[in-house]
């Protein structure tokens, strides 16, 4: 019996490879703008290796969305992981184009992280692949959802993290888009974890059996209106509970040399607070 489970996991493991691998071409495939290798061995791009990587693990999680749940037998998985595979391994791509033209609309990412090798930039499109691949891993983990299901969810999530960069932007005494292009990886990476912990909070309102239209509506109106309200109570909280006596704006924004551990202790807080909020919800 355990040598058959272990046979059983290791088919999974080896398609979970498999789609990865596909993933990887795929993000390869829709960048010939510039050659990866270059970039990351010649060039040291940071930058762009924290990008990747951010696509990576939101591709790693969007898989886990397939491969995760009760399992229906051996014939019926592998069906699913043929159907749902690679349509979220397409979502993920169709992610990154919306992303980018919606999330960092301020200006080029492209040349922000290939010409200036910007790492604030590097850190948010890194979070909007993290977010997207929690989203799509809600999606695609539950049962007696259709494609049809999985796509609408999916762009209502994407949705709801384009929305969230807007009210990011408004609840910053910053400009948020004009720090991360003067090369703010402070204003970056607390942007990131804003973007991820709505992200997870996403996941959480799409994950589950799909019941009707209805119902899976109402409950994915509620947590994103949950996940958008508490970004600026967040915000508050973390001023005065884990940087007491200093704002984070100034520490992030109006210094000659931008924080970067506030950045992380910002992102931290709204990632924690994802995490709090699900659990309790």
């Amino acid at each position: 019996m355990m040598l058959n489970n272990l046979m059983v996991s290791g088919i999974y493991l080896v398609c979970a490879f498999v789609l990865f691998w596909v993933g990887k071409l795929v993000y390869d495939w829709t960048t010939p703008s510039y050659r990866v290798r270059e970039e990351l061995v010649e060039k040291d791009n940071a930058a762009l290796a924290v990008a990747m990587v951010g696509y990576y693990l939101g591709l790693v999680l969007a898989i886990g969305g397939v491969l995760s749940g009760p399992s229906l037998g051996l014939e019926e998985d592998l069906i699913d992981v043929m159907i749902f595979g690679p349509l979220s391994i397409v979502l993920m791509n169709l992610s990154r184009l919306i992303n980018d033209r919606l999330i960092l609309h301020g200006f080029s990412i492209r040349e922000e992280i290939i010409r200036d090798q910007n790492v604030g930039t590097g850190a948010v499109v890194c979070a909007s692949y993290i977010a997207t691949g929690l989203v799509i891993y809600g999606v695609v983990s539950g049962e007696l959802g259709t494609v049809f299901t999985t796509v609408v969810f999916w762009l209502l999530g994407q949705g709801v993290l384009v929305v969230g960069g807007l009210v990011y932007e408004w609840i910053t005494p910053y400009g948020i888009h004009a720090e991360i292009e003067q090369d703010n990886a402070a204003a970056g990476v607390a942007f990131a974890g804003g973007l991820v912990g709505l992200g997870n909070i996403v996941r959480h309102a799409v994950t589950g059996d799909f019941i009707s239209w209805e119902v899976d509506l109402q409950g994915f109106v509620g947590y994103a209106a949950v996940g958008l309200v508490l970004l600026p109570i967040v915000r508050v909280a973390t001023d005065r509970v884990l940087l007491p006596g200093r704002r984070l704006s100034d520490e992030i924004a109006n210094q000659e040399k931008p924080n970067v551990g506030a950045g992380f202790i910002e992102a931290f807080s709204y990632v924690g607070a994802s995490f709090l909020i699900v659990w309790v919800l």
